[in-house]
């Protein structure tokens, strides 16, 4: 009796309503995962990696899956003859057409760009970082930085030959800058398209190399670049600066210049996105009487008027005293301030009585404590017999 079949969607683990996306992503990963060149000699790795490929082959068609969605495992009995897996002729040029893509990027080969192995590309991304105080980041900033940068060659004008002499056309891929080869798997033959390894894509091979650049057709060379880093900006984003990346090749553009900011903290101000927050000192006086304090922000010093009776950790706005918007220079953020009364830890002499009088007026709770004691003494008198401590903090 035949084994039954799995359902194609429980074997790639996916739902019926899965995208194509989703399904190429799940075979990837089983693919990889059950590949015999993984897995020599084990058959129940092989067996599997069969069964997900001949769900994908189905699932990733939309033909085929419109088919098996409405028949079933039914729809394709006896459909291909006896090639491949239930009817599916897997030894076709179809199957190196579905399949090629995902070996290519698993075991190193691709297919995409077919042709376009040689042309223009460009050059990869530079990244460096850049140091910045608060403020230099609040209102934007010019830095100039030091870097080392290829640059086309003089002697040979980027070719990388021997001035004389000329690159010559890649014999191996007769100047495509790729080659195709083929591969037996246990379900037919899969064709891909490889880099060629002998002109390393670029269609040319370098007989006698530049002395000066050493065939690679550029030189190094220290240069500083001014960086142009924008009033808002925030720790850890970066600059873009284009075409000051590497070179590219075949003619390709250069790549790009990443210039990471990196901001050194503040003695006072705290941010948060366009906020900024900070912590001022006021005295006992000035949060019971009401007055002006000093409060330092990003523009400089304000005066700020202090209503009578402000209690400790109240919180003040001063709007548009924050960070500007790098969407928009006109807007800016707010500057938060929490006021918090300062206790003196040393008085005189005279500023304690003075502080006991004005304590007497407003409540005298600071001889609560001695009513307390005075009371304790008379329930002594009376017969009680209890003493109350006294505790030390």
């Amino acid at each position: 009796m035949a084994e039954q079949k799995r359902d194609y969607y429980e074997v790639l683990g996916v739902e019926k309503n899965a995208d194509d996306a989703a399904i190429k992503k799940a075979y990837r990963v089983l693919a990889k995962k059950y590949h015999p060149d993984m897995n020599p000699g084990d058959a129940e790795a092989e067996k599997k990696f069969k069964e997900a490929s001949e769900a994908y082959a189905v699932l990733s068609d939309p033909e085929k899956r419109r088919q098996y969605d409405q028949y079933g495992h039914a729809a394709f009995d006896g459909a291909g003859g006896a090639g491949g897996f239930g009817g599916f002729d897997f030894n076709s040029a179809d199957f190196g057409d579905i399949f090629g893509d995902i070996f290519g990027d698993l075991f190193g080969s691709s297919r995409r760009g077919g042709g376009r192995g040689n042309g223009p590309m460009k050059g990869a991304n530079i990244r460096t970082s850049v140091r910045i105080s608060f403020e230099e980041a609040v209102f934007g900033v010019e830095k100039e930085i030091e870097l080392t940068l290829k640059d086309e060659c003089t002697s040979c004008h980027g070719t990388g030959a021997k001035p004389g002499t000329s690159p010559e056309t890649c014999s191996k891929c007769g100047g495509k800058g790729q080659v195709v080869f083929t591969q037996q798997s246990f379900f037919g033959t899969v064709r891909n398209v490889q880099t060629c390894p002998d002109c390393h894509g670029t269609g040319k091979v370098i007989k006698d190399k530049c002395p000066d650049c050493r065939g690679t057709g550029y030189i190094a060379n220290k240069k500083k670049i001014q960086v142009s880093i924008p009033a808002g900006i925030d720790n850890g984003q970066c600059v873009r600066i284009r075409d000051k990346g590497e070179p590219g090749s075949n003619g390709g553009p250069r790549g790009d210049l990443l210039v990471e900011v990196v901001v050194g903290r503040h003695p006072i101000f705290q941010r948060q996105d366009e906020n900024i927050y900070s912590t001022v000192p006021m005295s006992f006086a000035i949060a019971a009487l009401g007055g002006e304090i000093v409060i330092d922000t990003v523009d400089g010093r304000v005066i700020y008027e202090v209503k009578a009776g402000t209690q400790t950790d109240t919180k003040v706005r001063l709007k548009g005293k924050g960070v500007p918007s790098l969407r928009n220079k006109d807007v800016r953020g707010d500057h938060y301030v929490t006021l918090v009364v300062q206790v003196p830890d040393k008085l005189s002499h005279e500023a304690k009585e003075l502080l006991k009088q004005f304590d007497e007026v407003t409540g005298d709770s600071l001889n609560a404590a001695k009513n307390i004691t005075s009371d304790a003494s008379e329930d002594s008198a009376g017969g009680s017999g209890k003493k109350k401590k006294k505790f030390k903090f």
